[in-house]
């Protein structure tokens, strides 16, 4: 037996229970919803160092139930290392459900899905979920309230901070907006890619300028 297909059976197989990896359906049904998964994705990176990210990721909440399971768009689990992991099965996590969890919409979305959704993250304790409709520049929000230990609805007018990540959601009239804590914009993929392209490009002009001065760059 090889040792890659030793590595697939402890991935997915565990007590005799198959654990899927992958539905077969792609991330992003399109470019607009893939451009915010990625988007929010790389910036909770960003924003949480030292803790685990995943975006399309399956998330199994109870042993020896593959059935029980989805795949939200992006979760956050607080407390828990980053790393590779071909699922989220919460008995290897210490038990630790994500905490946060975002849906982004696509015209395919349906509302007996997304209830379906609902539930099960009220379930297993998700503490904060937001839902974003791209198409129609509209943010959902809710929270776990502590008395009812329930997911519910939250109004709010404009902004709203992240009680758990400190970041801000922030409405404008044709999208919306999210800042890191220290008050940075998060950037979509298109943005990170023409900074970094610009950092390029400036590294290289002052290369040049020091070459002109008779100094070699690579020796500094």
């Amino acid at each position: 037996m090889s040792k890659l297909y030793q590595t697939f059976l402890y991935q997915a197989l565990e007590d005799g229970v198959y654990y899927p990896e992958s539905d077969g359906k792609p991330m992003a049904e399109n470019t607009t919803q893939y451009k915010w998964i990625v988007t929010i994705k790389e910036g909770l990176e960003v924003e949480l160092p030292n803790d685990f990210v995943a975006a399309d990721l399956f998330w199994y909440p109870v042993k020896g139930n593959p059935k029980l399971r989805y795949a939200p768009d992006v979760i956050v689990a607080l407390g828990q290392p980053k790393g590779e992991r071909p699922s989220y099965k919460q008995w290897r996590e210490n038990d630790v459900a994500p905490q946060i969890v975002f849906e982004i919409l696509s015209p395919s979305n349906t509302r007996a899905e997304m209830r379906k959704k609902l539930t099960f993250y009220d379930t297993y304790q998700v503490e904060e979920y937001y839902v974003y409709n791209p198409d129609k520049n509209k943010l959902e929000i809710w929270q776990r309230d502590l008395a009812s230990n329930k997911l519910t609805e939250i109004n709010f007018v404009g902004g709203w901070t992240s009680p758990r990540l400190g970041i801000r959601f922030q409405m404008s009239s044709n999208k919306l907006q999210i800042f890191h804590a220290n008050g940075e914009l998060f950037l979509t993929p298109q943005e990170l890619n023409n900074m970094l392209q610009a950092e390029r490009a400036e590294k290289e002009r002052l290369k040049e300028k020091l070459r002109l001065l008779g100094i070699d760059p690579d020796t500094i």
